[in-house]
């Protein structure tokens, strides 16, 4: 098991992980080189693989769920763990490396020098990332911005990096892929600062867990709960 983060400017990465055997490990070397002083946890949520055999070989603190939660069940495990090990500042990022650990120093940069509470690591909509993924990750950031005070580049974006303030007051109740966006969604109508750093845009190709029917209407769900601050354009 990794050390606990003590300090209170400590980082702690959470990944949650879900069938991830064949990429787990690689995430977690790449992110102990980037952040080599951060607190790694990986959320095995119900895998019927060896993702918790793996990460745990790769030298992680791995948190386990019996069965599968969904993805907002994991990274809520995780964040509250890294709570009460007093991380001062939490990165989240997914275990499929869709996610370049070597950008994590210039997510949680603005963070730890206080020009952010909240930094989303942007991908371009361009290039690796499909033309369905482009058209829906426009609409959120679209309807995003609307509460927010500077644009929001990328609403559904899973590499981001918080302050302990913000993981401390948004709890949100979603359990899935709604958790995400229910996250950011909560933070700006918080009034928390937000703000956004470009990274690489990758897409291996690699089977998504996200149910386009249900998962859809998941996320449609929560911006009609924040349909006043978005139609009036504040949070």
């Amino acid at each position: 098991m990794a050390g606990t983060a003590e300090a209170a400017g400590a980082v702690a990465v959470v990944v949650p992980a879900y069938m991830a055997e064949a990429t787990i490990a690689d995430v977690i070397a790449r992110t102990r080189a980037a952040a080599p002083k951060a607190t790694l946890y990986v959320v095995d949520d119900g895998s019927g693989d060896r993702t918790m055999v793996a990460a745990g070989d790769a030298g992680a603190c791995v948190l386990a769920h019996g069965r599968n939660l969904g993805k907002g069940a994991a990274l809520a495990t995780g964040i509250g763990r890294a709570l009460a090990d007093g991380a001062g500042v939490v990165v989240t990022l997914d275990a499929d490396g869709q996610h370049p650990p070597e950008a994590i120093p210039q997510v949680v940069a603005p963070v730890r020098d206080g020009a952010a509470d909240l930094v989303l690591g942007a991908r371009a909509r361009a290039g690796a990332m499909p033309w369905g993924r482009r058209c829906t990750n426009w609409l959120s950031a679209a309807l995003a911005s609307r509460l927010a005070h500077d644009g929001v580049a990328d609403a559904q974006t899973g590499f981001r990096a918080f302050s302990r303030a913000v993981a401390s007051a948004v709890r949100p109740a979603e359990r899935r892929y709604d958790y995400e966006t229910a996250f950011l969604l909560g933070a700006l109508a918080a009034g928390f600062r937000v703000r956004s750093v470009a990274i690489p845009t990758i897409y291996s190709g690699a089977a998504s867990h996200f149910r386009p029917w249900g998962d859809t209407w998941r996320l449609a769900r929560v911006f009609l709960r924040y349909r006043h601050g978005i139609l009036h354009g504040h949070p």
